[in-house]
């Protein structure tokens, strides 16, 4: 992986340039009563070119220590950024081991306090998009992706649900670890950690189910359709792209569900007994293939991720006897064009990253492309695009790239109305 040397221009104090980062082992021991996190985290990086100066994100502990390759370097810590100065970094592989702790606490940001939050009994974690570094350094910028091993001790009372794969649970007196795996490369701001006292069931196989006691028949049966979800996904967007995919339901409310890699978080006022919310469960599910395993190099592209996963919403919708994708665009062209038009989807600008228009006018922005190639030809692309960029990085332009060669007719000015001018289209004729 090739990290870009263009600043990232919405979040400039976040992530170096310098080295890629491979691998982090992160050692953690948490404590629910009192929200004290104490961490060990052993960086495993790259350095692109001889460095005498280097930066990791991190977020308001103390820093006990900090080695590359053994040795001790001389560091600050300040305004989020943990500043270390080896004498002489050469380029190639590198070790960095930080040791720190204290209360976690939130990243702010446009959106509220992102990253590490407790919950009335227990944690989540919302890293999306800078985050991360509210409980572990990290080279915090999306187009640095690595691989993890996520080892967390708190009280045996509570379930911890960590990305990947659980490959150890250790009890020692009143205490837990739990060890999990994540082999597919992970951005930082998809790390997550959900800590609660939750009751376990299966949606599928390898479709695990965490949610709060009481509540089983109204969260089974709001989740009951996801197994069919993923056999639509998978033959229109292609192969599920991680090994498994958990479900967590906390005992709190959310504002919004919660995206982390091979896993979704809801809030309990999600779930209702009546699938009320089920176009979510569709959008979240179908943020493992667009945002998770197809990640954006740069923010500015979200609409990579939230159109899609948006659009991905009406797909189910028309698959499980609901409204056609046809009548959703309907519906939501006519709302978003009484909105202010003054939004680019290529470059909505930071504080529009979560704008609705986003989400809804890339789901239009997709389902032109679709009215426009016809259904074949616009499937087909998008399991190429899944296929071709599987775990990896992408960009606006690598995929007007590829749609634009795969057409079978001319696409004249399609994205250039939709992507780049801030006037909304009229909706090309089915």
């Amino acid at each position: 992986m090739v990290l870009s040397t263009i600043p990232p221009l919405y979040f400039p104090m976040h992530g170096d340039d310098g080295y890629r980062v491979e691998h982090y082992d992160l050692t953690l021991d948490y404590r629910v009563g009192t929200n004290r996190l104490g961490g060990v985290a052993t960086i495993s990086a790259v350095a692109l070119r001889p460095l005498t100066r280097l930066t990791l994100d991190l977020g308001v502990f103390r820093v006990g220590g900090v080695t590359i390759d053994g040795a001790p370097v001389r560091f600050t810590h300040r305004g989020g950024k943990l500043h270390l100065s080896p004498a002489s970094l050469r380029a190639g592989l590198f070790t960095m081991e930080v040791r720190y702790s204290g209360p976690p606490r939130p990243v702010t940001s446009h959106w509220g306090g992102l990253g590490w939050e407790q919950l009335t009994d227990g944690v989540i974690v919302a890293g999306q998009p800078i985050g991360a570094p509210s409980w572990f350094p990290c080279n915090d910028r999306p187009d640095d992706k690595a691989t993890y091993r996520i080892t967390i001790t708190t009280a045996s009372a509570y379930q911890v649900i960590a990305n990947g794969e659980l490959v150890s649970r250790r009890q020692a007196a009143s205490t837990t670890t739990w060890v999990y795996e994540q082999a597919e490369p992970m951005a930082s701001y998809l790390a997550s950690v959900q800590i609660g006292r939750y009751r376990q069931a299966e949606l599928g196989p390898g479709m695990p189910l965490f949610f709060p006691a009481g509540h089983a028949t109204r969260v089974r049966h709001d989740f009951a359709r996801q197994e069919a979800m993923m056999e639509v996904f998978t033959e229109r967007f292609g192969p599920y792209p991680f090994g498994s995919y958990t479900v967590v339901v906390a005992d709190d409310d959310l504002e919004i569900p919660v995206e982390a890699q091979g896993m979704s978080i809801f809030g309990i006022n999600h779930v209702d007994g009546r699938r009320g919310q089920e176009r979510l469960v569709a959008h979240e599910l179908a943020h493992q293939w667009f945002g998770n395993s197809l990640t954006v190099s740069d923010w500015r592209c979200i609409w990579l991720h939230e159109g899609f996963a948006s659009y991905a919403e009406w797909v189910w919708s028309e698959n499980s006897g609901g409204p056609s994708s046809d009548e959703h665009a309907l519906r939501w062209h006519r709302r978003l064009s009484a909105l202010p038009q003054d939004l680019v989807l290529a470059d909505p600008g930071p504080r529009h990253l979560f704008d609705d228009r986003v989400y809804h006018r890339g789901a239009l922005t997709l389902h032109a492309l679709r009215r426009t190639v016809g259904d074949d030809a616009f499937f087909a692309l998008l399991r190429e695009w899944t296929a071709g960029h599987r775990h990896g990085n992408v960009t606006t332009g690598a995929f007007v790239a590829l749609a634009t060669r795969r057409s079978p007719v001319p696409l004249d000015t399609l994205f250039t109305d939709w992507l780049h001018t801030p006037r909304l289209p009229r909706l090309p004729h089915p």
